[in-house]
């Protein structure tokens, strides 16, 4: 086992992998910017480095800096959490050329799912469903063409895209020869490269992901599906594990996640996402190879230390348990708690936070690197902490979780929390109703 890890990351899941390393009997170094330089993990880790001021490309995107901080502390493993460095397959070359090991999926894992049009390949391989769609697209031409035979509307995306960046919804021809080479310059915008695939746009769908865990000798195993359909802008807001897909349907897409992360012989923890149309027919979407930010829901219901598992993999100790072992038990449910206001359309608030209190009390969980009198920064994501409960079914979670949610009192930031109390009394919520469009035809559907 590792005798000390580096954490390339910030905020809650820097201080997430801490806490696990911690009791693994790990040391830790943590890398920061100045903006966070009084941010709980800094705080709590065995060591921590500068990398660099505020700015994510020259600090926490700074191979250079974050390679000469691990050999600088003599650390043997880099846990990337997620975002960031976590899906970057040169990276994690990088710390495999300077004798570190990356905790977390191989170069060649990443190079085989990172982009849209290769994970749609492999799907296809492995037998999996994927939405009627193409590869990369040259030119507008061929992407006027692939668009007349899939019917409008159609999805442009970045091939190298994530967390709902880099995607355009195209209602006609007029609108693709437009907007094509706009497209493109966002996509090498925000993901240094421009490549673009063409999707079959659905319009209602709900959004449904595996969580696999691999050995990367062939063995995978899932942990239950979670469902991510309550969404804003493309980016999660409320996940819940397990779904309240039929039985029979949840198991195929189980048995779909573990086959194709099997067919690469995948490493460490992934997620494979799928999307579900009205009719029950399911598309796999794509792979973030890396822990989720709703990994949480997952460990709630297996009662699994997803993180432990990541490292005991990278240490070459393998996976522990097999399929049979996994036991999941009751349903949880997960707010981000976001500074951010709802009723501007979910403008960022960052800021001090005057005060805050999360709640407690049974089946209560709060992952959060927030304290009273600490200081939002304005340069990363607004995410608060996350909220979750477990309950035995899924109603009971529904109560606890709106108890939790009122008990909960951030003073200075506007949070999303007064929205999620209101999602948690929605009859469509209640009922497992829930489409990634649920805030407008939904929420609005009833408030009206």
């Amino acid at each position: 086992m590792f005798k000390k890890i580096l954490i390339a990351n910030r905020g809650e899941i820097a201080l997430r992998v801490i806490r696990t390393a911690r009791e693994m009997g790990i040391k830790t170094v943590v890398v920061y910017s100045t903006a966070d330089e009084k941010s709980l993990p800094v705080l709590l880790a065995d060591e921590s480095v500068c990398v660099g001021p505020p700015a994510s490309n020259q600090s926490y995107l700074n191979i250079p800096n974050i390679l000469s901080a691990a050999l600088m502390t003599g650390a043997e493993a880099i846990h990337p959490g997620y975002g960031f460095m976590a899906e970057n397959p040169e990276f994690a070359r990088m710390c495999r050329e300077h004798g570190i090991i990356f905790i977390g999926p191989t170069p060649e894992n990443m190079d085989d799912l990172g982009s849209k049009a290769n994970g749609r390949a492999v799907a296809t391989a492995a037998k999996v469903p994927v939405v009627p769609g193409t590869g990369v697209l040259d030119t507008v031409e061929d992407a006027l063409a692939a668009a007349k035979q899939i019917g409008y509307p159609v999805l442009l995306k970045a091939s190298a895209g994530g967390g709902g960046r880099g995607q355009k919804i195209i209602h006609t021809q007029e609108e693709l020869a437009k907007g094509f080479a706009q497209a493109q310059e966002e996509a090498k915008l925000y993901f240094s490269d421009p490549a673009l695939i063409m999707e079959k746009f659905l319009t209602e769908f709900r959004h449904v992901e595996v969580q696999v865990m691999g050995d990367g000798k062939g063995k995978v195993i899932h942990i239950g599906e979670r469902d991510c359909s309550i969404q804003r802008r493309n980016q999660k807001l409320i996940e819940e594990a397990p779904s309240t897909l039929p039985e029979s349907l949840r198991q195929e897409i189980l048995s779909a996640g573990v086959r194709l992360a099997s067919s690469i012989n995948y490493t460490g923890a992934g997620t494979l996402e799928f999307i579900l149309d009205r009719d029950g027919n399911y598309y796999f979407m794509e792979m973030n190879t890396r822990i989720q930010v709703e990994h949480c829901v997952s460990e709630m219901i297996s009662q699994l230390d997803l993180v432990r598992m990541q490292i005991e993999i990278a240490a070459g100790e393998g996976l522990k348990i097999d399929q049979e072992d996994v036991v999941l038990r009751g349903h949880a449910i997960e707010c981000r708690i976001n500074a951010e206001d709802p009723d501007k359309d979910f403008r960022p608030s960052a800021g001090k936070i005057d005060d805050i209190h999360f709640a407690g009390g049974p089946g209560v969980r709060v992952d959060t690197h927030t304290y009273s009198g600490y200081s939002i920064p304005p340069n990363y994501d607004s995410l608060i902490g996350k909220l979750i409960v477990w309950h035995e079914d899924r109603d009971k979670a529904i109560h606890r979780m709106k108890r939790a949610l009122e008990e909960t009192v951030i003073q200075g930031p506007k949070t999303t929390i007064p929205l999620y109390v209101k999602i948690m009394d929605n009859p469509f919520y209640k009922r497992g109703a829930v489409m990634t469009n649920f805030l407008k035809t939904r929420m609005e559907t009833v408030e009206k």
